[in-house]
Order: C-alpha cells, then structure tokens, then sequence
C-alpha cells in the first residue's frame, strides 16, 4: 500500500462540520504546493425543526411583490436572474463524455478500464465483474495516467476526484500532477512558474473533492498523474472545463441545443420553488391552483400544482394525470423539469398552442415537483458535484420513499396460490394492511400523505421522475419467487414506457450502453422494474395494486444532479416525451355508469375480458380503462344491479372510446339480506307437488277391504 502525503493547505472556504487542513506531513516528504478547495466530510443531518405552519407560510417582501414588480422590465420569464457561474462538468458522469474519449496508461482488468472512471460510478451487485467502480492502475507506479479528449479546444478550470465505489476496497488517490496537450503527444504539467503543482486529492473513497486550478488553462487534452494513494491506485474523475466556441471542429458535438422556450433554467431551493410555483399562478390564474398534498417530517409543505381549465374541480368525464418527482432528494433534475413543464404549459396556453390548449382542456394534470423536500435542501447545500451518489437520498427520518409502501404484490401472489383471486381475495383495489397504518409502523409521513392523495383523487396515469440512470421501469417492481412477474397490464405499460423513451432525443440510442453497468433495456430504454432492480413495496406496485393509476418510474439521466448548465439540454431532451406522455391518458376507453333513471353509480367494477385485473368507477360513476388498440368484451359491475356486457373497440389514434353502460336493479340484495336473516344457509323452496305430499292421505284401497 501506498500511503499519500499532503501538506499545509492555504486557507478553504468550508463548512463549519469539515476539518480545516488535510494531515501534516511527514518529514521530509515534499508537500504539493497547492491545495484544493475542498469539504473533507459529509455534513451531518440536519436537526428537526418544529412542524409549524407559520414558518412555511411566511412570506418574504419579495414574494408578496406581483411578478411584474418582481422581475421588473422582464416578460413573463425573461426577468429570471440566473447567477454567473465558472465552468461546468465536460460530461464524464453525466456520459457527454463518451468511453472512447477516455485513455489510461493501462488498467487492472477490463471491469476497472478508463471507462468505468467517471465521477459517481457505481460498481455492479457483483464486485471484480465488468462493472467496478472506479479506473484502477495495474500496479503501483507513479508513471499511470488517466486521460480526457474533449475533442475540441477547452478552457480547463480545475478537476472532481472521488475514490473507488466498492463495499470491499478502500481505494483513493490522495495527491496527483495534472498535464494538457493539444496533440496528445507532448504534454505540459501544470506548474506555478517554479515547478510542477501537487494537488490535494482524497481522504476517502466516497466523497468528491473540488481541485480548482490558480489559473486555467487551454488545451484539448487533459490527464491526471496519481502519485500518492490510498490501497490500490483507483481513480473516479469529473472535469470543469468550458468550450471555446471561436474553435470549430469536425468533433463537435452535433446534438447540442439552445432552447428556444424563454423559461427559468435554474436550481431552486424551496422558496426559490413555491415562489416560482406562485408567479405562475398569478401569470395563469383560469388554469392553475396551488395546493399541498401534506407535509416533511421538517415541516415543509410537499407542494402541487393542478393545471386544468376547472382548476379545483373534478369535472366528470375528464381523467386525472400525475406527474412526481424528488422522492430521492439528491435526484434533482426531475424537481426542475416540473417546473419548467409549469412555466411552458402556462405559457403555450396563454399563446394559444392547440397542442397545450387541448391537453389542459381536456385533462387534469397534477404537478409535484419535490416529495423529499427535506432531502433536496440537504443536497442543494454540498452542491451538484460534490454531494456523492447518497447525500439526500433518504428523507429527514431515513426512509427511501420510493420502496416504503405497502408491499401488496406479494400478498396478491400468496392469494393466487391458495386459489382465492378472484372471489375472497379481489385482484385490484387491494386494501391497505392494517399494520401499515399503526401510528408506529415504520411509514415515512411523507409516504403516509402520498397515499392519502392517490386515495382522494381518481388518478388514470401518473410516472414519478428519478436519477442515476437513463430509461423508463414499469411495474411490477416485486420480483416474484421462481416465476416471471409480469402484470395484467403488461402489454400496455410496455407501450407507455416506449411513448416515453422513443420521444425522449437520448433514451433509446442503439449506441447507449447502461450508465454503470450493461443495458438492462436491449437498447429500446424499458425495463420491467423486476428484471432490472427487483424490491418491494415500491410506489409503482403500491398504485396498480390498490388504485386505478398505472404509474412508471422515469430515469432521467446518469448524472442525478446534473450543473445548471446542462438544464436547457435536458428540457429540450424531454419536453416531447413529457407532452407525449400524459397523452396517453386518453388512450382506451372511456365512459359513464349509471342506473335506469340516470343516476351515476360509484365504485362499479369495470371488468376486461383476458386482463386479470380490474377498476373502479370514480365518485361520478365516470371511468377511464387505458387498453392498446383491439377489440374487448367489457362489463360493468356494481352491487345491487345486474352485470352489463359490451363490446367496445379501441383504436389507435389518441382518443378514448366511450363506452357507457346502464345498470338495471336487481333482487340479489335482498335475498342476500333473507339469507343473512336464515344463518346465510340455503333458502328451500316448497312446490306444489311438496305440498300435496304433506296433506294427508286416505288409506289404500286394500287396507279398507281388509278392514
């Protein structure tokens, strides 16, 4: 092992919870003659705050100003101030940076090449495979190098070094030497006049550590020379550089987009957020209603937006869609997408899209841009590069949202073995466990105010918006015991996953291998949750199983908190299959339950022949059955009537069929109510030929001669 020694560093701008100075030296060894700025540490959680509602609803003088008076002199969104910045990540852990711009001097095996150095790569379930965690040297030689081409002339302003991801290994470059060139061939270390610079690496494997150079420096190549280290020689990288756009060059990245949407394209802590949630509603007050689902367990209000042209109303006959993000706190980029989708849906309306006007129209769409509030606040303080792959994932109490629901899958399964589905044990609107809602049951608050807003609303779609990977997972997300686990619904999330990934500009690159292992989608960016990252009690199960929503999870990119930078990219990136999505609310059939006299009927069971799993009508005996094109047999249910059986016929242009159906009454109620009354044992009738045998009977003619 070698072990790296780092000196007296000039004074850093920290964190009061991080140390001030690396370890003295020892002596003798020479001390690197620039230190980084750098947090040596994770802050530690922060402490609960009291539940009030006067803190969240206070408002500073800023925000009771209109939006006119706000951003003065501006347009609806061009009065936004985004904060000048230094130069952004190139793209090694968001993968901008592809594998063939990545050299090393050698590596330790294929599993731990150039490749796998990106900052934030995570290693696969199975250490020392292909997918490790980090580039790792074949020996100990201060020789090794790990290389960058941006493939154009860049302006470099300093590096991101992390340690081996690994629950075995603790392996971390402590200090290294870093050069440029314009050919790769003749190389330039980067010196402060006198000699070359030693730069602070890290003190753990996990933490990412800033180094941002005294000056930058231009050129197209950068390397990195490891000369001190911790265990093995193993390095994760990120590079701060930005594009000189006077170079023109055969390489240049041809995808690369300005947005033409005058939007905010910023990071927004939580009153940056409900403030920008507000302006919106005062710019579109006929569409939009602001309201909160519940609240963090610090007390902060979990904020929705509903866009719809009847904004706090169910208007029946008009389905519910949903969109959710920031259940991890660090996963950042779903949070300003919402956002941007309010600013732009506001927007359009007002500008008269046909597109956005008939959506809000004929849709009501719910927006949440932040379930873990409590987390991101937490992230947002270490920044978007220095955060590590964990810091604010779980929220304040330590509970992963996504997977903190009642696992209903399982029991579904434990019911289809013992023959109880569909009679004694139903097949949808399966109930909540009764220990899940013991006030003691280890049920996040935030999860506890999720499924109250699923139960209160009649969702038909929704997909919550996550990080860390680029593709769409639909359920189910419980892998079940030596079979396969597809849903009924199979056929028909597939399809909502390929709406989504196909419209997206990167989602389903045949190039495009996995962000930190192999492409689970076969290069089409859908996965059955199940085959990929198998877990129970997951939001999407817990949705299909005990509602009518059919709900994915969308992986937004490799990169959870990607820079401010990249946020125009990635709206262009998604806004189509944002759009695209919540169309297919309108794909199926559609339609009305009533009785004879034309009273709606809530809660009638909406049955589809050769799909195992039911619905409900809603409380305006209205229902919507999102179904791929085809030809169904379908029925509605309800207690107290006869069955109604249809035929109807989905196509394949946007449009749900409709497809009503009225009940008449019938008499199994009351025969119920005389069993009940009888010990629920069978009801014998008497006929007449019952009858005539119990009168009694003259004696046989016989018997009387006898006599």
């Amino acid at each position: 092992m070698s072990q790296g020694h780092v000196g007296h560093p000039r004074t850093p701008s920290l964190a009061p919870w991080a140390p001030q100075a690396p370890p003295v030296p020892q002596r003798g060894v020479p001390a690197p003659l620039f230190a980084p700025t750098v947090s040596y540490g994770l802050p530690p959680p922060p402490k609960p705050r009291k539940n009030t509602d006067k803190e969240d609803e206070m408002e500073t003088d800023e925000e009771k100003l209109k939006p006119c008076e706000r951003w003065a002199g501006a347009g609806s969104w061009g009065g936004w101030h985004v904060p000048g910045v230094g130069c952004p990540p190139i793209g090694l852990e968001s993968h901008r940076i592809e594998d063939d711009q990545l050299l090393a001097s050698s590596m330790l095996r294929h599993g731990l090449g150039a490749q796998r150095g990106r900052l934030n790569m995570q290693a696969g379930t199975n250490e020392d495979d292909f997918f490790d965690g980090a580039w790792c040297a074949e020996d100990d030689s201060r020789a090794h190098w790990l290389e960058v081409d941006t493939r154009r002339t860049t302006k470099f302003t300093g590096v991101i070094t992390q340690g081996r991801d690994s629950q075995i290994h603790e392996d971390f470059v402590t200090s290294f030497y870093v050069g440029f060139s314009n050919d790769s061939q003749n190389w330039v270390m980067y010196s402060n006049g006198y000699e070359e610079m030693k730069f602070y690496g890290n003190v753990d494997k996990d933490t990412p550590v800033l180094t941002e150079f005294p000056e930058p420096m231009v050129a197209r190549y950068i390397r990195i020379y490891p000369q001190t280290w911790n265990g093995s020689l193993c390095l994760r990288l990120e590079v701060l550089g930005c594009p000189l756009s006077t170079v023109s060059s055969y390489y240049t990245q041809q995808n690369e987009v300005t947005s033409t949407d005058n939007l905010d394209f910023r990071h927004h802590s939580y009153k940056d957020m409900r403030q920008l949630m507000k302006v919106v509603n005062e710019e579109c007050p006929t569409i939009t209603r602001i309201y909160n689902i519940g609240k963090s367990s610090r007390g902060l209000k979990i904020y929705a937006m509903e866009i719809s042209d009847n904004p706090g109303e169910h208007e029946t006959g008009e389905p519910e869609f949903r969109y959710t993000a920031g259940l991890h706190g660090n996963e950042v980029l779903g949070r300003e997408l919402l956002l941007l989708l309010m600013q732009f849906l506001c927007k359009e309306f007002q500008d008269g899209n046909p597109r956005v006007r008939s959506l809000v129209t004929e849709t009501r769409i719910h927006l949440v841009p932040s379930l873990n509030p409590d987390g991101y606040e937490l992230a947002r303080e270490a920044g978007s590069e220095l955060g590590n792959w964990a810091l604010g994932h779980w929220t304040e109490e330590g509970y992963d949202l996504f997977e903190n629901f009642p696992d209903l899958a399982s029991a579904l399964w434990a019911a289809e073995d013992r023959k109880l589905v569909p009679h004694k044990f139903l097949n949808h609107h399966i109930p909540i466990p009764e220990h899940y809602l013991a006030e003691d049951a280890t049920v996040a608050v935030e999860t506890r105010a999720v499924m109250a807003w699923m139960d209160k609303n009649p969702f038909v779609l929704g997909a919550n918006l996550q990080g860390g990977e680029k593709l769409v997972s639909y359920p189910f997300d419980t892998a079940r015991p030596i079979s396969e686990t597809p849903t009924p619904d199979h056929a028909i999330f597939r399809w909502l996953a390929i709406s989504y990934a196909s419209a997206h500009l990167t989602m389903s690159e045949t190039f495009r291998g996995g962000c930190h292992t192999q492409d689970m989608t076969n290069a089409m960016g859908i996965v059955q949750g199940a085959k990929w990252h198998p877990r129970a009690g997951s939001m999407n199960d817990f949705s299909y199983l005990h509602t009518n929503c059919l709900e994915l999870s969308i992986y937004l990119g490799c990169d959870k908190f990607p820079h401010e930078s990249e946020l125009q990219q990635e709206w262009e990136n998604n806004k189509e299959s944002l759009l695209t999505f919540m169309e297919q609310v309108h794909r199926g059939i559609k339609g009305l339950v009533t009785d004879q006299q034309g009273e709606p009927i809530a809660n009638a069971t909406i049955v589809v022949g050769g799909i195992n799993h039911n619905i409900r009508t809603a409380g305006g005996g209205d229902y919507w059955r999102i179904l791929n094109p085809g030809e169904y047999r379908v029925s509605a249910r309800a207690e107290g009537y006869n069955p109604s059986v249809k035929t109807c016929s989905v196509l394949y242009d946007i449009g749900a069929t409709q497809c009503n159906f009225v009940l008449s009454r019938s008499n199994w109620k009351r025969i119920r109510e005389i069993m009940a009354m009888n010990g629920n044992r069978p009801i014998r009738r008497i006929g007449r030929a019952r009858r005539r045998q119990a009168q009694p009977q003259s004696p046989p003619h016989s018997f009387l001669l006898h006599k």
